[in-house]
């Protein structure tokens, strides 16, 4: 054979795979201090990588070869149980950088940082599994507000179940949130690949949702009379801190189950992850809303005030003002704002451009919209309505002008998922039922620096994620809007 002088040799022929031998049980590694902080539960593999443990109960179980080793998970191998990934990237030359200030979680109670160990597990499928998938009966709840992605990350629960052999009769769907282990006017359904064929093509929830209801003793005790042994739990923090405390009861009870969470926030306030899903869909319909708004406050010479989700969060704001490009003024939770800056700032806008769209998410300044102290069933904040706040103070202070007030937040978190939250969805259900499978417990599926890893609940639900005032991430928006401190 003659070659060309950019021609690449021949390869080599491979050698046939040697069939696979027994591999030892895993250890469980040792645990590092975690006096810092009680809810980041850590540990160290023997090359001295400290990570984020994960809980199990494989001393509950038997260890197996996965279904999946017929084909070598179909050419793609297998992860290891103590794959890491790294949390924190960014090598920072000083502490003055830019987002250096916290390199871990940023606890927005008090201000305070808390640092992580570097490295997460990775998820994915394991070579031994700790379930006779013929003998698992599993269970899927959605808590919490609606979301996009919710129906796409049960379909894909219930397909991988499928997938490792579980029968269609074991897999559970309770309805309407918690309440549904309890109430006897909403019985559990039956899901199949059959059943859930398209439903991600639907907004909402098939299941039903509901907020609180989290009576964990009576759930556990109806998890050991139905015979579940694995629970996914898909909701937000709520959900999660409901999913953490059955885990806890399940084990203090003796009852082997695997309790997994899929963290579903629109407001995209889950601590470490890269993004919830849903939010990607939630920001492209959002930005529509904006747009429109401008065609209002254009055509009439005026000001319109769009509200957004965002309790305690701005991402949606932020992000939706980023990608429109048409918003004027942005207001979030983490930043605060005076009545006086703000309408200085308004009327320079009306002056130079004779329009103005704001953008302000839900929990904004409710200091000054005097918010009520009160929580909901989730244990959310009740909050004053800033948008109508806003609405009445440009009227007052604005009376030649047109004020249009948009509120889209039902008709946002209603619809279907846009491309990439669906792909999401689809690998966050794969990844919770191999982490189930695997035998590990009290644990949370997510997206780290574009890899999907298993997090300790504990961890994600110790505070909410906000915008950092001082990241890259507002500071980008601030000077493509050129909008000062408003306080």
């Amino acid at each position: 054979l003659k070659l060309g002088p950019c021609a690449r040799p021949p390869l080599a022929p491979v050698p046939p795979r040697a069939s696979p031998q027994p591999a030892p049980e895993p250890q469980p590694a040792p645990q590092s201090a975690t006096a810092d902080h009680p809810d980041i539960p850590t540990a160290t593999r023997a090359d001295g990588l400290e990570y984020l443990r994960i809980e199990d109960i494989r001393h509950r179980l038997t260890r197996r070869p996965s279904p999946f080793t017929r084909d070598n998970n179909a050419g793609g191998g297998f992860v290891g149980d103590l794959d890491l990934l790294q949390i924190d990237i960014v090598q920072y030359e000083t502490e003055e950088s830019s987002g250096a200030q916290c390199q871990g979680v940023l606890d927005p109670s008090d201000g305070s940082c808390i640092v992580l160990p570097q490295f997460a597990v990775r998820s994915g499928p394991r070579e031994h599994i700790y379930h006779d998938p013929r003998d698992v009966t599993a269970a899927i709840v959605t808590c919490g507000g609606l979301c996009p992605g919710l129906n796409d990350v049960v379909l894909n629960i219930v397909t991988t179940l499928a997938d490792y052999g579980v029968p269609d009769d074991q897999i559970l769907g309770i309805r309407y949130g918690l309440r549904g282990f309890l109430d006897r006017h909403a019985k559990p359904v039956q899901l199949s690949k059959r059943e859930v064929d398209g439903i991600q093509l639907r907004g909402g929830t098939v299941l039903g949702t509901s907020r609180g209801n989290a009576k964990i003793t009576k759930i556990v005790e109806r998890i050991r009379l139905w015979g579940v042994t694995q629970l996914y739990v898909i909701g937000g923090n709520g959900g999660n801190a409901a999913a953490h405390a059955i885990a806890k009861q399940c084990m203090a009870q003796d009852v082997a189950c695997n309790v997994v969470g899929v963290p579903k926030s629109i407001d995209n306030d889950i601590q470490i992850i890269d993004k919830c899903f849903g939010f990607d869909t939630a920001v492209e319909e959002a930005q529509r809303s904006l747009i429109c708004a401008r065609i209002e406050a254009r055509s009439a010479g005026g000001i319109s005030v769009v509200k957004l989700m965002g309790r305690q969060s701005g991402f949606i704001a932020m992000n939706a003002s980023m990608a429109s490009g048409v918003v004027d003024v942005c207001l979030i939770p983490e930043v605060a704002f005076t009545e006086e800056k703000l309408l200085d700032f308004v009327a320079g806008i009306l002056r130079a451009k004779g329009h103005c769209v704001v953008c302000v998410a839900e929990g904004a300044g409710q200091d000054t919209v005097d918010g009520h102290p009160a929580t909901d069933l989730s244990g959310n904040p009740i909050l004053a309505d800033v948008g109508t706040y806003l609405r009445d103070l440009f009227k007052r202070k604005f009376p030649e002008r047109d004020v249009k007030y948009i509120d889209p937040s039902y008709m946002i978190r209603s619809i279907p998922t846009i491309t990439t939250d669906r792909i999401y969805c689809k690998v966050l259900g794969q990844a919770a039922v191999h982490g189930a499978m695997a035998g590990y417990t009290d644990f949370t599926v997510g997206l780290v620096n574009t890899h999907y890893v298993m997090l300790p609940t504990t961890t994600i639900i110790a505070s909410a994620r906000q915008v950092d005032p001082k990241g890259r991430g507002w500071n980008r928006l601030k000077t493509s809007l050129n909008q000062p401190d408003l306080v």
